[in-house]
């Protein structure tokens, strides 16, 4: 069994076509064939059923690709290792961010990572905190960004907190809680009177403001819910709702009011990376961050298992 092999059953599986994955793999389809056909043989059991239209695994082949590909990351990581140990740093650096990153000037530090580590692949995905965390933890994502509640803990990742923060109201210029919050900082109970536009219930972007109002023994009425900012600020700015938002976010949105909140939701955005495996290219980013044992070392240096010196 070869990696190439492996390679071209993923990229089959991900195409959906022999043609497709050949193309990506930059080989002409008769070899890539003879190779699936001959691990087949060597495995005793078809990976893939073909018919005239389509391409699609046998429960053979969705048992053997997972532990396929994670052979593959192995194989990567194993080369990422080697080179770091030389000098050099390359693979990949799966990333994730809230859309609501307000404590780091992500495509800044993106930009300076890709021009003093050229020959690393960066992706950048952006979700849920939970999600993000969850992905972490799994090893899908190296670290992430996150917006959390202070109680908020993540099994299997390690972080820092990176700023902690409270949130704002914003409303539409003219609203009549501009002038009510030039007095001083609004109620909440003043507050719960609002229509509310916010993020989707279970997240932990909507926890935030939930968990204050709860706890005040306060209900107030969600009537829109958001899946990105940018909708979010839109029905506020037409006078929709108003929202709560992060006071160190809000001034990336234009054409809205902020006004304070006394007692207002508390946030904090934390940096998150596996608390078990850490790649040369992730070392690498952690160190330019200042963040912790992992970036205060050289991330070249031989490492042991989970990335440790």
């Amino acid at each position: 069994m070869e990696l190439q092999q492996l390679r071209y059953v993923a990229a089959v599986a991900d195409t959906g076509g022999f043609t497709r994955a050949a193309e990506r793999c930059h080989v002409v389809q008769s070899a890539l064939s003879h190779q699936i056909a001959k691990l087949e043989k060597e495995l005793g059991a078809r990976l893939f059923e073909r018919t005239s239209r389509s391409v699609r695994l046998t429960h053979a082949g969705e048992a053997f690709l997972p532990a396929a590909r994670q052979s593959l990351e192995a194989a990567d990581r194993a080369a990422a290792e080697v080179a770091a140990a030389t000098g050099e740093i390359r693979g990949t650096l799966a990333l994730g961010a809230i859309s609501t990153i307000a404590s780091v000037d992500l495509p800044r530090l993106l930009r300076d990572y890709h021009h003093r580590y050229p020959q690393v692949r960066v992706s950048l995905t952006s979700s849920r905190s939970e999600l993000l965390a969850e992905q972490v933890r799994r090893g899908t994502l190296d670290l992430a960004f996150l917006g959390v509640t202070p109680s908020f803990q993540a099994k299997g990742v390690r972080s820092r907190t990176l700023v902690r923060d409270r949130h704002v109201v914003v409303v539409a210029p003219g609203h009549p809680l501009e002038e009510e919050g030039a007095a001083g900082p609004l109620e909440l109970a003043r507050l719960a009177e609002e229509t509310f536009v916010d993020f989707a219930a279970g997240s932990h972007a909507r926890a935030q403001t939930e968990e204050t109002f709860a706890a005040a023994g306060l209900h107030r009425d969600v009537a829109f819910e958001a899946s990105h900012w940018e909708f979010l600020a839109a029905l506020v700015r037409n006078g929709m709702a108003v929202a709560m938002l992060p006071s160190a976010f809000v001034s990336q949105l234009s054409g809205l009011r902020v006004l304070p909140v006394r007692d207002g939701p508390r946030r904090e955005e934390r940096l998150v990376w596996s608390a078990t495996r850490l790649t040369p290219a992730g070392a690498a980013f952690l160190r330019d961050m200042g963040e912790g044992d992992e970036a205060g070392r050289d991330p070249r240096a031989p490492q042991g298992p989970g990335g440790r010196p």
